[in-house]
């Protein structure tokens, strides 16, 4: 293996070298270089399709990296202060599970704040573990769930302490962080592993005035979604791990789930990126973070939007905040995030990262420029010019505290029954139900279902959110647990 040079992309040079063999293939992708379907070539371009490639020797092999993947791998995990990395095509989803399937196994707790990414309540549902859930405190203001306080995961350890691992959303969707260094040192101390979802947290890397990384915060593993904030091909991750976690064991554990034909296309991009923020990073999201800020004064000046940031800081529930995040509250001019959301897109062709009840996000990054931030701020001006009404009978909060009956995976795997929407109050729920993004079950299996949660879900359904999750696409049923009640109506 060479000396590690952050200047190298050895995936990247690797294809190169291969484009330049014109080798014959024999192998799949059937497309054979694009020859069977040209209008995948159309679409994508010769020289994409040209490097669609299977596993080779000269290209190495994912599941088990040798050369050139496993040389990429370490300038990785040396740009991110990592033990190692590992590279996901899967998503950051497949790096969540992979955390948890780490060091969790059927019956085993794991503490971790219920305002997760259904990804990590699936690996409950795959492993078995039991989910021992912090309720974060919620700013009434806002309607957002904050980062989990240390006192709670302390109350949490001292009443749990055969829990495993300490899971940690960090930041959150909105850009709320918790004190994770003092719950790294606090689980650390009883012997449990910390586990971090970094998806929205790339560049806390490579940027400057930022929040902690939680390699940085000794934490012992860590997913990382370049393709967010990294600049990266959707779908293409990091998974970070330290010191006391077992690089041969995680990588079992990833080739559980992961594919066996990694995409060279994501891969390539991982190392690509990996390579630019390595070099110029910094610089960058000092941009981002310069431009999420002038963004903030403009439209804090309209009136009625509030974009919020580090004022928000209250050492506690929220100890940081990540200042590239442009999140915006939108209640006051009598609009939902989601209404301002669809209005963006479908009269300014403005697509922004989602809406929820109370809020949208602007996700801003290293390919973002001022012009366009302009133009979102004059886009803002005139919704609320355009639609601005009394906000009387609206919904605030997009958090609601549940009642865990049984075990994710029990609930899943139970004998069920469908019933009507409206009938479903004092049972116990056997699937997901969520807002797709950000992807936070508002109910998971194994939880009561009350009529708060059946109203609120009645109620996003009214203001255009995406529900996902249910077998029933409609919504109009839910599978609950058969012969079940739950105390919690």
């Amino acid at each position: 293996m060479s000396e590690l040079s952050q200047k190298k992309a050895p995936i990247y040079e690797a294809l190169e070298r291969f484009r330049r063999m014109r080798v014959v293939p024999f192998d799949v992708p059937g497309h054979k270089h694009g020859r069977g379907n040209p209008e995948l070539v159309e679409l994508l371009g010769e020289k994409c399709v040209g490097i669609d490639v299977n596993s080779m020797k000269p290209l190495d092999n994912l599941c088990h990296p040798v050369s050139v993947i496993r040389e990429a791998e370490e300038l990785a995990a040396e740009a991110f202060g990592a033990s190692h990395a590992f590279l996901m095509v899967g998503g950051t989803t497949s790096a969540v599970q992979a955390m948890i399937l780490s060091c969790c196994k059927k019956g085993d707790k794991i503490i971790l704040p219920r305002n997760v990414h259904r990804s990590a309540i699936n690996s409950l549902v795959l492993c078995g573990a039991k989910p021992i859930y912090v309720n974060p405190d919620v700013k009434p203001s806002l309607g957002i769930s904050l980062g989990m306080k240390v006192s709670q995961v302390e109350q949490a350890i001292r009443q749990n302490p055969d829990a495993v691992a300490v899971f940690v959303n960090n930041p959150t969707y909105y850009g709320v962080c918790s004190d994770l260094r003092t719950i790294v040192k606090l689980a650390h101390a009883h012997g449990m592993k910390v586990l971090v979802d970094e998806a929205h947290g790339t560049h806390f890397y490579f940027g400057e005035n930022l929040p902690v990384s939680a390699m940085e915060a000794g934490a012992d593993m860590s997913s990382i979604s370049m393709h967010k904030s990294g600049g990266s091909l959707t779908q293409s991750s990091l998974l970070l791990i330290g010191k006391g976690m077992k690089e041969g064991y995680v990588r079992q554990i990833i080739n559980l789930s992961q594919t066996t034909s990694g995409s060279y296309l994501l891969l390539s991009s991982l190392d690509i990126s990996r390579r630019n923020l390595a070099l110029r990073g910094r610089e960058s999201f000092q941009r981002v973070a310069a431009l999420a800020e002038y963004a903030r004064e403009e439209i804090n000046k309209i009136g009625g939007y509030y974009a919020f940031s580090r004022e928000l800081i209250n050492g506690n529930s929220i100890y940081d905040f990540d200042t590239t995040k442009l999140s915006v509250h939108t209640l006051e001019i009598g609009l939902a995030g989601i209404e301002v959301y669809d209005i963006l897109r479908d009269e300014y062709d403005i697509q922004i990262e989602f809406g929820d009840i109370g809020n949208v996000l602007a996700y801003l990054s290293i390919g973002d420029r001022r012009q366009e931030v302009e133009r979102l701020v004059s886009a803002l001006s005139e919704v609320k010019r355009r639609y601005q009404k009394d906000k009387a009978g609206m919904l605030s909060q997009e958090y609601i505290d549940p009642h865990v009956v049984t075990t994710p995976q029990e609930s899943f795997y139970a004998e069920k029954e469908a019933v009507p929407l409206e009938q479903a109050a004092g049972r116990v729920c056997s699937e997901f139900v969520m807002c797709y993004p950000p992807g936070i079950p508002i109910l998971a299996p194994g939880e009561a279902i009350t009529q708060e949660i059946l109203d609120y879900i009645v109620y996003a359904k009214e203001k255009g959110c995406s529900m996902t999750g249910p077998e029933d696409s409609d919504i109009r049923y839910l599978n609950v647990l058969k012969g079940v009640m739950s105390a919690a109506r």
